[in-house]
């Protein structure tokens, strides 16, 4: 069985885990060639999701309920979250490790995201919309924290036309290794300041 331990130390390599279903309790680190990356503060965002924070109503909280995010991430048709990736990364969560951005949309649940940090690194793992631009949301928001918090690294594993649309990249191992280890050295800490406010947000260039 993987220890949180050992999870760590195959981000710090590179590598990520994943199971084929939620039905296998099985795990396999994964290794693409390609990595999916999104930029650090600056993602793209479009008029009308800028239009639509300031619209009102919007809202991002840090670690409400860390387990219902992963949770809510897994719930769908097919799944690579299996009950025992869950609990390593609710270990990593009670270590610090583990993160979760929940958006809120006139105080109903919109989306989230969570992942895994690691010195000036986070590891994107999954994201969930419930409402219109709640995943967006939560790209947006993540993103810009995580330069306010001195992070250089936002790894997105695989990239898809959604990550695509909001600026994100495939870069090659090579690179991507020469960047984690780079981002490793870093001292950054996602709990330094808390999430921007809406209009912050919105008024940022």
């Amino acid at each position: 069985m993987l220890t949180p331990a050992q999870l760590l130390t195959g981000y710090a390599r590179g590598v990520f885990p994943m199971a084929e279903s939620a039905d296998d309790d099985r795990l396999y680190w994964f290794d693409p060639p390609m990595r999916g990356v999104l930029p650090v503060g600056g993602i793209h965002v479009s008029r009308s999701l800028r239009r639509d924070l300031r619209r009102g109503g919007w809202s991002a909280h840090m670690d409400c309920d860390f387990a219902e995010i992963v949770a809510a991430c897994a719930n769908r048709e097919t799944t690579w979250i299996n009950a025992p990736l869950a609990d390593l990364y609710q270990a990593l969560h009670g270590a610090g490790h583990a993160h979760a951005i929940e958006i809120r949309h006139h105080g109903e649940f919109a989306g989230g995201i969570f992942g895994v940090t690691l010195g000036g690194a986070f590891f994107g793992e999954s994201m969930v919309s419930a409402q219109e631009n709640g995943s967006r949301m939560a790209l947006w928001w993540l993103s810009s924290h995580l330069r306010r918090c001195n992070f250089s690294l936002f790894d997105t594993q695989f990239l898809t036309p959604h990550l695509a649309r909001m600026g994100g990249s495939e870069i090659p191992r090579k690179t991507y290794r020469m960047r984690l280890t780079s981002a490793l050295r870093r001292k950054a800490d996602i709990r330094a300041v808390a999430l921007e406010s809406a209009k912050a947000l919105a008024d940022q260039p």
